[in-house]
């Protein structure tokens, strides 16, 4: 039986390279095709030197594949998924440009009017725990943000289960690796090393996506989220921190509540392959180079408040690995093909 052809498009990303390193060990694709403009008619292997193994050209436009990833900027990389789904291929965009459901917040958020708002009906949001059938059928699949992958995976069942004030805290920190592989002063060493900040004050464009998918799993209630990212002088890894009131009545007292909030996300994610409820703080090392979700849930009874940590390796469950664990989805293969390896560490 052939393989399935896959291409990247901007290989030459921080996501785009995870794609690549994780889909050349994958062993039902076929990595045929990558593009990157800046780099185009250079050996993949030589630019990465990383992925000497890989014998590929980087092309100035993608080859013949089945299905393809899009790794390009957002905005940019709206107008190339469009021309491959006209074409017949199977995407996954891991940009942002299909994953808000309401073409009228990409101005405000993104800074440029959709230009296919008939297909963000179409397009599936690619959180797989949250969304599986729909990307099984899928032909086009919005890969999710890294900060939203975490945020919305700590909080889910909170928000499904009814236990929490709609009003909720997300405290997210991230390696550089997050801004991409642009230069700029903020993560620049010298800026970056020993040094961690709060930015996006006014609004972090994750924020929509975050509330977008949290408040399907809360019909019939608006939700207010606050979300303050800040950047950590390491290369890989988010670290979330989920915090709202709990509802009175809804969550006994003492220990015996702490037990039930365990309970709960353990039956939320008892058959999940890539999130695992854990009893202690997890670190982003635990997470490093693999498609983990690692959640804690706990209570503050001082303030009758619901605590949830999350980690997660930004490039992989949030970016490249979540894109894989969506392509064997659609492809119809076991969700955790080509994804089983453990950490890195230390």
């Amino acid at each position: 039986m052939s393989k399935t052809r896959v291409g990247i498009i901007n290989v030459t990303g921080y996501a785009g390279v995870e794609l690549a390193r994780l889909l050349y060990q994958h062993p039902e694709v076929e990595l045929i095709s990558v593009t990157g403009r800046s780099a185009a008619g250079q050996r993949l292997g030589k630019v990465f030197p990383h992925l000497a193994g890989i014998t590929l050209t980087i092309e100035a436009e993608l080859g013949d594949v089945d299905l393809a990833f899009s790794a390009m900027p957002h905005r940019e990389s709206a107008n190339e998924v469009v021309h491959l789904v006209d074409r017949g291929i199977k995407v996954v965009d891991i940009s942002a440009d299909f994953r808000l459901k309401d073409a009228a917040q990409y101005p405000q958020w993104y800074g440029f009017t959709h230009p296919a708002p008939q297909l963000l009906k179409q397009a599936v949001y690619g959180l797989t725990e949250l969304h599986r059938s729909q990307v099984a059928s899928a032909r086009l699949v919005a890969n999710p943000g890294c900060y939203p992958a975490g945020a919305i995976l700590a909080l889910a069942p909170a928000v499904k289960a009814g236990i929490i004030e709609p009003d909720i805290i997300v405290d997210s920190k991230s390696g550089v690796s997050g801004a991409g592989r642009t230069v700029s002063l903020p993560t620049h060493f010298p800026e970056a090393n020993e040094d961690v900040s709060a930015y996006a004050l006014e609004g972090h464009r994750h924020l929509p996506e975050i509330t977008q998918e949290l408040g399907l799993l809360y019909p019939g209630q608006s939700l207010s989220v606050t979300f303050v990212p800040h950047l950590i002088p390491m290369t890989r890894g988010i670290l979330t921190t989920g915090y709202a009131s709990l509802v009175s009545g809804k969550v006994t007292a003492g220990e015996k509540g702490r037990d039930e909030l365990m309970h709960l996300y353990l039956d939320f994610y008892q058959d999940e392959p890539f999130v695992k409820v854990v009893d202690s703080s997890p670190h982003t090392k635990h997470t490093w180079g693999n498609n983990l979700c690692l959640i804690h849930p706990t209570i503050d009874y001082r303030t009758g408040k619901l605590i949830v940590i999350s980690c997660i390796d930004n490039l992989v469950k949030g970016a490249a690995g979540q894109a894989v664990q969506n392509m064997n989805l659609m492809l119809g293969l076991p969700e955790t093909t080509g994804l089983e390896a453990l950490a890195i560490y230390p």
